[in-house]
């Protein structure tokens, strides 16, 4: 098991055991920084995209590795001298791959769920993509290449500079002094999450403040200001599988109807939220104009719904975790991937029950013949489990498919 996935079972856990501080905190104080519906959302996006870094599902552009053999000119010999070196070049890229994210159409829709929870706490953090799919990163990492610094620094350095960002999520921390000049703080990051005009496309950094400062990116926190939370296009679901994919659709769509050809071509490259004149008007989007007029999206379920989907959502973090202690990390096979495929099902169809979808009891029987198909593959059993671990699970798929049944039922008849 790689250091990524190994530190997983320590970084979840903890963020968990934070995020339920934050949250009896909040409650303490009398300030409302989540709903259910969206904690599970960006909780299951975690999982989701934790299970899809586990198998390394990307193409690779351009890598480190490659850099480092080729191009290498001089070769530290201080570890910690290198170490620091590497820490610098990796929040430099951080930086500059941010702010791709944000500025250029193609590239928002690997990073839209990171922003699209109109809420912000600890939980959001882990709104993470899966559909990044081509990584050419390292391009910016030339100067650690030249100095020679070793692959193994950033396959360590790489998941503590990410699980380094969890902590400032959160409205619950005020500013903090000196280290506002040094450090990405919860202010700074208050700032990056909103969507008010005073605040959009401003503090990219992940660690280093210096870089917003540097590069004109900055914007303070202000006092009569306050931070308005979500996308400029709300993404109205709690589904992150779709949330993952729906501005990326939405290109694809507008690209496909817009009539001028130059408009299909540079539709991907434009500006954020950049549409052609033609489908834009006979297709408008709903769009946040005022913040301080945002309707946030929610859904109307019962506690009953809200406790049955935190328990689809322990399931599903327990079936991660049971996956990582099966799978050959290095050379998964098949049935490794289709069970990360099952989770994927699995959190599709919880959160679709919660967007109250027509499609929800389609979508749950799928996964339970889906289930039925890998159990039977396996020899009746469930991935080195056997006996009544496998009877529970027969039982889960059946009682999960009718549960599923009666909440739709309810939602019908309610309208």
């Amino acid at each position: 098991m790689n250091f990524y996935l190994q530190s997983l079972f320590i970084a979840i856990p903890s963020f968990i055991i934070l995020i339920l501080i934050e949250h009896f905190i909040a409650k303490i104080k009398g300030i409302k920084i989540n709903q259910q519906e969206d904690m599970i959302s960006s909780l299951s996006s975690g999982i989701t995209n934790t299970t899809k870094d586990a198998f390394k599902i990307s193409i690779v552009i351009i890598s480190y590795t490659w850099l480092v053999d080729t191009i290498t000119i001089y070769k530290l010999e201080s570890l910690w001298l290198a170490i620091l070196v590497a820490f610098i070049v990796q929040d430099f890229t951080g930086y500059w791959m941010h702010r791709l994210t944000h500025r250029v159409n193609i590239f928002w829709n690997r990073h839209i769920i990171h922003h699209s929870s109109e809420e912000f706490n600890l939980s959001c953090a882990l709104r993470q993509s899966i559909s990044e799919t081509f990584k050419f990163s390292a391009i910016l990492m030339i100067p650690a290449a030249l100095l020679g610094i070793p692959v193994k620094i950033f396959m360590i350095l790489g998941p503590i500079h990410l699980f380094m960002q969890f902590w400032y999520h959160t409205q619950l921390i005020g500013k903090m002094g000196v280290l506002e000049y040094i450090i990405v703080t919860p202010s700074h990051h208050r700032v990056h999450h909103a969507i008010n005009p005073e605040y959009l496309d401003k503090n990219y950094g992940q660690i280093l403040i210096i870089w917003d400062k540097l590069f004109n990116t900055f914007q303070e926190e202000l006092e009569d200001v306050e931070p308005v939370y979500g996308t400029l296009r709300p993404v109205l679901t709690w589904n992150p599988i779709i949330i993952n994919f729906k501005h990326l659709w939405q290109l694809i769509k507008d690209a496909w109807y817009t009539e001028k050809l130059i408009d299909k071509l540079k539709i991907w490259f434009m500006p954020t939220g950049w549409r052609p004149d033609d489908v834009s008007e006979k297709s408008p989007l709903e769009q946040v104009d005022n913040p301080f007029e945002q309707i946030k999206y929610k859904t109307k379920n019962s506690l009953i719904l809200i406790t049955w989907s935190w328990i689809q959502h322990i399931i599903a973090v327990v079936m991660m975790f049971h996956l990582f202690t099966v799978m050959n990390i290095d050379n998964p096979s098949l049935m490794n991937y289709l069970y990360g495929l099952f989770i994927f099902v699995h959190i599709f169809s919880f959160t679709t029950i919660l967007d109250h979808k027509k499609y929800s009891i389609i979508i749950d029987f799928l996964k339970m013949l889906f289930g039925f198909l890998l159990l039977y593959f396996q020899g009746y059993t469930w991935f080195n489990l056997s006996g009544a671990f496998v009877a529970c699970i027969i039982i889960y798929f059946i009682l999960s498919f009718f549960v599923t049944i009666n909440f739709y039922m309810k939602q019908r008849s309610a309208i």
